[in-house]
């Protein structure tokens, strides 16, 4: 995929979730602190707004985003600079994370296998409650977490893996993904959790994500610096689930 700066990036997953968005306008782009946020007809997208120690440097484009058509703005995934692929998978989202009747309520962290190794990468707030035991992969490790370098050695061979979809924006969810089993639950979770139906295909078998109900509060929350459980209030966990 090109950008707008000629640059090419790969990944399957940014691809799948990129194609099929609608030519339609975007509304609002908001850049927050944590989030960003993409404005669509029938939605809005968010995804992790990542840093300048993760690569990302504004372009000569900003203050042009808003107003693009949503299918424009998705083939911003394929940029090497995370500002803008954190701005292409909120597009992806505005259009994917559409309320609908298949979508159940929940955090994704809960009712999956109950046997065998969970691994969880990224530790989500209230994580050793929900899920005692698991193990946590992160890029900064606390105490009771391992190094993301760690993944080879403990993806394989697990019941369940939770992933966190802040590695659609850093990069990494094609190699999380593919370390996976054919017989490993692999969820996708957080607000920048795309509810495509085609993640399906590449081996996802839930998608945790958010559906925003009051666009103002989450946009003004998300101006303002919130995290995640700040802007929560404004519309409702959900989980798409793979058909059986």
């Amino acid at each position: 995929m090109e950008t707008t700066s000629g640059a090419t990036t790969s990944g399957r997953v940014l691809e799948t979730i990129s194609a099929g968005v609608a030519d339609v306008a975007s509304g609002r782009v908001v850049v927050g602190f944590n989030w960003t946020a993409v404005e669509g007809p029938a939605a809005i997208g968010f995804a992790t707004t990542p840093g300048r120690a993760d690569g990302a440097t504004t372009t000569p484009d900003t203050g042009t985003y808003g107003g693009r058509s949503l299918a424009e703005l998705a083939r911003l995934t394929g940029s090497e600079n995370p500002y803008e692929r954190a701005i292409g998978i909120a597009a992806c989202n505005a259009h994917w994370n559409v309320d609908a009747p298949d979508l159940g309520t929940g955090d994704g962290l809960t009712g999956g296998p109950t046997e065998g190794r969970t691994v969880v990468i990224g530790r989500f707030p209230g994580l050793a409650d929900k899920l005692p035991g698991a193990v946590v992969l992160e890029r900064n490790p606390g105490l009771d977490d391992l190094p993301a370098d760690k993944a080879p050695d403990v993806i394989p061979g697990s019941a369940r893996l939770i992933v966190t979809a802040t590695t659609l924006v850093n990069g990494t969810v094609d190699g999380l993904l593919a370390l996976a089993g054919p017989d490993t639950e692999v969820t996708l979770v957080g607000p920048g959790t795309p509810l495509c139906p085609a993640l399906f295909g590449l081996g996802f078998r839930r998608l945790a994500g958010f559906v925003a109900t009051d666009r103002e509060g989450c946009l003004k929350a998300i101006m303002e610096g919130a995290g995640a459980r700040a802007f929560r209030r404004f519309g409702r966990a959900v989980v798409r689930r793979q058909a059986s």
